[in-house]
């Protein structure tokens, strides 16, 4: 067996920090590089499923804006009729109309909304499942040492901007282009060049306007929800550092830092709301010119003859009551700046490749020891080893225990054989027992195994237990969703966990609090074991088991573990000589 040791716990931490940071740079750079447009289009491919629901939503739309636009042409027609020019509408039939319209209108609108919110909150759903499956698919490897302030302010604050894309985009965009070609038809039919200039408008309004206001906002979206994440992991930070805050009187120091994030965020939030206004004041301006230019335009066609007055006064009054569908799309041109910001924070994380790929399809393999041939791993390329030609044999029904300074790859050899990571060169295997004539073991290397063969086969217990804010009970049941209350319990009786847990006032059904801040840190390590236990795995992999324990629990805990583990093969790791007496064998590092 040979192994080279990493320089320096320090050096090791720097490592995976340039790496972890390389990471996140490259998944950002991905996000700037993709186009506002493409990152639109991919976000309208999710719309694939429901587009059903869309059509709809479009042609209710759709109806309910011309009802609406033609209630001011049904009233020019009255004024027709009752200056006694001839009109294709009778009054007794305008006045039909005009509440027809009206209802029809509210009946449609409301349909539209009613269809774009369904559309929008079933997406939401859908990418928030998404998003967690992709977040599975990285962990750990890809999420260990990242942002969590930031992934959290992804999956919150950036998933539920998408509203407004699936919501308030994609049918008023489709909705604008139909009303307003019926309306420069309808323009149109009373002169060709009324119909020209009332295109005109709508693509200045609904086009030109959002396109240069999104050129001139630049990324400014991608930089409110940047500094949105950083304020969201700052506060995230306040709140879980609040004790030590309190002891070392930090909190004027922590209170400036979160006051230079709030500045920062208030400042690109008020330089878009700027943009937003110039939007709205553009677009506005558009519409009165516009509008003048009909008036001008209409006004000489009916002096020189070239229309009858209906032609001046209908032509007018349409483009009056038109201007509502392309104003929405007017808009875009700064609200969708954070969507598309969102949007291409989430694709990334959509788009991420994980660090390994889940193995299926292989034939089921069962463990009867592993082994570790000329490992190398390092943590970022061009990073020091953090193992080297590493080699171990890992027998079948052993204690196996590994002993080293922090820093010297102990808990990387557990990830390692978890297929956390994969290494650089050489391989880890499972020894495997094939019966084929005659009975025979053979090594299986861990990339050719299963995933969830190598899950079930492994029970795995990390330095720090991660508790969920749930009962006791049911922070043991992680490790096997389908135990029974007697296989809980039977687990903490071999964690001694037992006893202490019937002393509590509600027992198994005990809260532990956020992120178990109610357990000590002991507590929270003998929970870890009992889920490893629980698991009942043949290979348990226990990283620094009674790093929180006094020597007298830990004398209990490594007696369960000598009494409970027989018949499974355990490596255990650890930098405390006393926990190395349980071991059948020692290995320094």
């Amino acid at each position: 067996m040979a192994e080279k040791r990493e320089k320096s716990g320090a050096q090791r931490g720097a490592a995976r920090s340039v790496s972890n940071g390389a990471a996140r740079s490259a998944s950002n750079g991905a996000a700037r590089g993709v186009s506002k447009f493409g990152t639109l289009f991919k976000m309208l491919g999710l719309v694939k499923p429901l587009t059903a629901y869309m059509i709809l939503a479009v042609i209710a739309g759709t109806f309910a804006y011309l009802a609406v636009q033609f209630i001011p042409i049904l009233g020019g027609c009255a004024i027709l009729d009752g200056l006694g020019l001839d009109t294709a509408l009778a009054m007794k039939t305008i006045w039909i109309l005009l509440p027809v319209l009206a209802l029809v209108r509210a009946v449609l609108r409301f349909a539209e909304q009613r269809l774009n919110h369904y559309i929008a909150f079933r997406l939401l759903a859908i990418v928030r499942d998404r998003v967690f499956g992709a977040l599975r698919r990285l962990s750990p490897a890809k999420l260990e040492g990242r942002d969590k302030g930031n992934l959290v302010s992804l999956i919150t604050a950036d998933v539920e901007l998408l509203e407004v894309f699936y919501a308030h985009t994609i049918s008023p965009i489709c909705i604008a282009v139909i009303v307003e070609a019926v309306m420069c038809v309808y323009i149109g039919s009373y002169h060709a060049a009324l119909g020209i200039l009332a295109l005109a408008a709508y693509l200045c309004v609904g086009v030109a306007v959002p396109l240069i206001v999104s050129g001139v906002s630049g990324d400014m979206g991608e930089k409110v929800r940047h500094h949105a994440a950083e304020l969201s992991s700052c506060m995230l930070e306040n709140i879980r550092g609040l004790d030590e805050t309190i002891q070392y009187d930090y909190g004027r120091k922590r209170i400036e830092v979160t006051r230079e994030k709030t500045k920062n965020l208030l400042w690109y939030q008020n330089t878009l709301n700027r943009l937003t206004g110039l939007n709205a004041a553009i677009a506005n301006t558009f519409i009165l010119f516009f509008d003048v230019m009909m008036v001008a335009a209409a006004g000489w066609l009916y002096l020189n003859g070239r229309v009858g007055f209906d032609g001046f006064l209908l032509p007018v009054l349409a483009l009056l009551s038109s201007f509502g569908p392309v104003s929405a799309l007017a808009s875009l041109g700064t609200s969708l700046q954070n969507t598309v910001a969102s949007g291409a924070r989430v694709l990334a994380i959509l788009e991420e490749e994980p660090q390994t790929e889940d193995v299926t399809g292989q034939p089921v393999v069962e463990f009867h020891g592993a082994e570790c041939k000329k490992v190398t791993f390092a943590y970022g390329e061009g990073m020091a080893p953090v193992l080297q030609n590493f080699f171990l044999s890992i027998n079948e029904n052993k204690i196996i225990g590994i002993m080293g300074e922090s820093g010297c790859g102990k808990s990387t050899l557990l990830k390692l054989l978890m297929r956390f990571w994969e290494v650089q060169k050489g391989k880890i295997g499972i020894v495997n027992t094939y019966v084929a004539g005659a009975r025979s073991t053979a090594m299986v290397d861990i990339n050719e195994v299963n995933t969830a063969d190598l899950r079930d086969m492994e029970s795995y217990m990390t330095q720090d237990t991660q508790m969920f804010k749930d009962t006791i009970a049911n922070n043991i049941r992680i490790a096997k969703l389908d135990a029974t209350q007697e296989e809980i319990e039977e687990a903490c009786r071999k964690a001694s966990l037992h006893d202490w847990i019937l002393t509590l006032p509600n027992g198994y059904e005990t809260n532990v609090g956020e992120l178990g801040d109610t357990l000590s840190g002991g507590e929270r390590q003998r929970i870890g074991l009992a889920r490893a236990f629980l698991h009942d795995a043949p290979f348990m992999l226990l990283d620094e088991p009674t790093s929180n324990l006094d020597s007298l629990n830990e004398a209990v805990i490594l007696r369960a573990l000598r009494e409970e583990a027989k018949g499974k093969t355990v490596l255990l790791v650890s930098h405390r000589k006393s926990t190395m007496r349980v071991a059948d064998m020692e290995i320094s590092m």
